[in-house]
């Protein structure tokens, strides 16, 4: 086993330096090129960094949507002196809702994974695990309860389905977004901590 886990330490390793290489060779063309159209007055530095901001939203949202790299919570927060706790009585809404909250994807922070407690998607590192109907792997099913709750995330701890009509399409009618209900809902996009 220890061989087999240093065969795929070396091949990770050597594909990582691969990728450094050819990031490298890139980054040199790329600021080559933008020092001769900056030398040529065809762009300036201030356009460049706005138009460089656009661009990277676009390819946030693109690589989040195909499940491309590694995703991490940002920011980070110690989840056991996390303050900012939506405070919901779900017992009195959790028959309509259905716990639709728990097949919403998020990333683990670094003190989750390290925990070892809350276990993430092997195939998205490093997304909560779920269900083949999208749901967190660590709810009970039949009672909606969180079988982790002492050690749920800060995505868990900081949600507030209130704002959301992902979940309500009034919160206050108690009137559920039936999409979040259907077996097929699409639940591929990772939450992403808006405070951010």
């Amino acid at each position: 086993m220890r061989q087999e886990f240093a065969k795929g330490l070396i091949y990770t390793h050597a594909r990582l330096s691969e990728n450094t290489k050819t990031t490298l060779e890139a980054a040199a063309f790329l600021y080559g090129l933008i020092e001769l159209l900056t030398e040529k007055g065809l762009l300036t530095i201030e356009e460049l960094d706005e138009r460089k901001h656009e661009v990277s939203k676009r390819l946030v949202i693109k690589n989040r949507i195909n499940e491309v790299g590694v995703l991490l919570q940002e920011p980070e927060y110690d989840k056991y002196s996390f303050k900012d706790e939506a405070i919901i009585d779900c017992e009195k809404r959790i028959h309509l809702c259905k716990a639709g909250c728990c097949r919403l994807p998020f990333a683990l922070s670094k003190q989750d994974i390290r925990e070892g407690v809350l276990h993430w998607d092997l195939g998205r590192p490093y997304i909560i695990s779920q269900d083949k109907k999208g749901y967190c792997i660590h709810l009970q099913r039949g009672s909606f309860r969180c079988m982790v709750r002492e050690y749920r995330a800060v995505p868990c701890r900081a949600y507030d389905c209130r704002k959301d009509n992902t979940i309500w399409l009034d919160f206050e009618k108690k009137i559920i977004n039936p999409e979040i209900l259907r077996d097929d809902w699409p639940h591929c996009v990772p939450f992403q901590d808006e405070r951010s």
